[in-house]
């Protein structure tokens, strides 16, 4: 039924395309703010195909003749679940960042086709690409003024209504005052008039506000303009501005209608403003530059402010990742209890899992959909449990879960990967190929942990310590090594990533700064039998080094949980890695400890036990 629902939307998007006079026509998961995570509403690519991931774009031919006349493109965190989500009789499937849409276009669209794509969906760097490189081969990149897919969809769900909230200054540490105080002067240093913020997330650091409008990423949908006297305009729906959250932002912060914001931008004539491409649409520079204003292209002014959390905002993610940790801990021994029975599920394990975060208290969302994968639905990178995937978790198999929670005081991202035993506990042992894999993925995860490096370093220079020990056995894992974190915001957050440089616009990268958050996370996948990561959260901090000649860093670890020890073969650890295990152990039952009681703390004592 599925795959004839997705036939019939493709086929009414032809018809749609060809109205328009269009012969092809790109979409990408992404909305006007270029977010990673958007609203329901601009969920295009997933209405149209079915894939629920959070990374692709899809291109449509209206010359059905053509072979192939559609494709979707993403990369290695999702080629297992394009194939299972996606009706491969309708898309080819193709791999980024060996093709891209552009590319595919160029080869297949023909000479002087005419190719649509929504410049409020796609930033500046690609429609320029996507421009010249279908220009060469003589095709045209037309910018719509309508979105053909909306056109089609009719049950389209609005844009959330949901009222913007105060993010409280004992939490963001910093006043939105001084914040744009702050920001009026990177725009006077560089001569700016103003600077347009539309990343979502850059707009709630900004004015410390958050949000409800996205799934799993508390803000709310807007748009800004700050000025170099330090005066702000945010467009928003009135609807979600409270008396009190007008008196919040107060007189310096002028709101006008969400709507008017393009209208805005052409009042920026012979005024210089700046522009980051890489988080403002291809619509927005098209809108200054008709207004002939002057557009200097420079980085969001927040992302680097936002990305460098205060002692404020290091302290709110050290008592929000006691408190989830203490969640996690809960729910690891119930699965150790509940999971040889052979009754859990990923499902059941999912909403147990969120239920324990419930349990705290302080849960405003989940920092993401959980990925609770057993066995071969482990090995897919970003799986996504549903009632038709779901497996139970069986005896003698290997279990994932990543997960995390939003809290007013930080957000959380954590996975562990563990054993579930049999209840004979005698014939129930992990294979020695997956230990070896386990402790490979471990020995990695505990190098970056006790990284040492110079301030100038990025971290793409970092990625191959996590690497190592799984490339001496000739394997690898297709995704980044760690992303940022933001504080009760989005749970990957730039600029900052320890990825390979080829996965990373290395001009565009960061070195690493102290107060910068970043995930810890490598991994190995077997398709189609289990799925192996470790990730915990860590601090960028300062190191004192006695006779050190310069500033040197390192990492403090924030994620605070238990790892199994079951898949871990000691005979295979180093004198430095023991040390660090039973340190990180000792801390995690300190910290953690407390809030436990009865088997649920003895369960952890025996976890964190010293290994000899």
């Amino acid at each position: 039924m599925l795959m004839k629902t997705h036939k019939s939307r493709l086929d009414a998007l032809r018809k749609e395309l060809r109205a328009q006079a269009l012969d092809g026509f790109v979409i990408p998961i992404s909305d006007e703010h270029m977010s990673e995570y958007v609203g329901a509403y601009a969920q295009r690519l997933a209405w149209l195909t079915g894939f629920g991931g959070s990374a692709a774009s899809v291109v449509v031919l209206t010359d059905e003749t053509r072979d192939p006349a559609a494709a979707i493109f993403v990369d290695g965190r999702y080629t297992l679940q394009v194939r299972d989500q996606v009706d491969g009789d309708l898309y080819t499937y193709e791999n980024v960042p060996e093709t891209s849409p552009a590319k595919w276009l160029s080869e297949q669209a023909g000479k002087g086709a005419r190719i649509g794509f929504d410049p409020w969906l796609h930033g500046k760097r690609w429609a320029s690409a996507a421009h010249d490189q279908l220009a060469k081969a003589g095709a045209e990149l037309v910018a719509v003024s309508a979105n053909p897919v909306d056109a089609i969809w009719a049950d389209q769900p609005a844009p959330s209504d949901a009222a913007a909230i105060i993010h409280d200054e004992r939490f963001a540490g910093q006043s939105s005052a001084a914040k744009r105080a702050q920001i009026a002067d990177w725009l006077k240093d560089r001569q700016l008039d103003a600077a347009i913020v539309s990343a979502l997330d850059s707009i709630a650091w900004l004015f410390n506000i958050r949000g409800s409008d996205i799934d799993r990423t508390p803000v709310t949908l807007s748009f800004a303009i700050i000025h170099a006297d330090a005066r702000a305009d945010l467009f928003i729906t009135p609807g979600k501005v409270s008396a009190d959250l007008r008196a919040h932002l107060g007189d310096d912060v002028r709101i006008a209608p969400r709507q008017d914001f393009e209208t805005a931008l052409s009042r920026f004539a012979e005024k210089r403003v700046g522009v980051d491409p890489d988080s403002n649409v291809q619509a927005i520079f098209t809108a200054l530059e008709q207004a002939n204003a002057t557009l200097v292209e420079a980085s969001d002014p927040c992302i680097l402010p936002k990305a460098t959390k205060n002692a404020a905002e290091q302290q709110g993610h050290r008592d929000a990742q006691a408190r989830d940790g203490a969640a996690v801990c809960r729910f690891l021994h119930w699965l150790s209890v509940e999971g040889p029975s052979g009754t859990v599920t990923e499902m059941s394990a999912s909403d147990r899992l969120h239920q324990f975060r419930r349990d705290t208290g302080d849960l405003r969302d989940l920092s993401f959909d959980t990925i609770s994968g057993s066995g071969p639905n482990g090995a897919i990178v970003h799986y996504r449990v549903t009632d038709e995937t779901s497996r139970v978790l069986e005896p003698g198999s290997v279990y994932l879960v990543d997960s995390g929670g939003q809290y007013p005081d930080g957000t959380t991202d954590i996975t562990r990967t563990v054993w579930i035993g049999t209840p004979e506990e005698t014939d129930g042992a992990p294979p020695d190929e997956v230990k070896d894999r386990y402790t490979r993925v471990l020995k990695g995860n505990i190098a970056l942990a006790q990284a040492v490096f110079p301030a100038d370093t990025r971290g793409s220079q970092l990625d191959v310590l996590a690497r190592q020990f799984l490339w001496d056995a000739g394997l690898d894992y297709a995704h980044g090594t760690g992303h940022g974190v933001g504080s009760f915001l989005s749970v990957h957050e730039g600029p900052q990533r320890i990825a390979k440089p080829s996965r990373i616009n290395t001009g565009a990268e960061p070195d690493l700064q102290p107060g910068m958050i970043l995930s810890n996370e490598p991994g190995y996948y077997k398709a189609g039998e289990y799925g192996i990561r470790i990730e915990n959260l860590q601090l960028v901090e300062k190191r004192d080094i006695a006779g050190a000649e310069g500033e040197f860093l390192g990492f403090e670890t924030l994620t605070l949980v238990p790892i199994d020890r079951t898949l871990v073969n000691f005979d295979q650890l180093t004198p430095g890695e023991l040390a660090w295990w039973n340190a990180y152990h000792a801390r995690v039952l300190d910290v953690i400890g407390p809030q436990l009681d009865g088997e649920a703390l003895a369960w952890l004592k025996t976890q964190c036990a010293p290994v000899s």
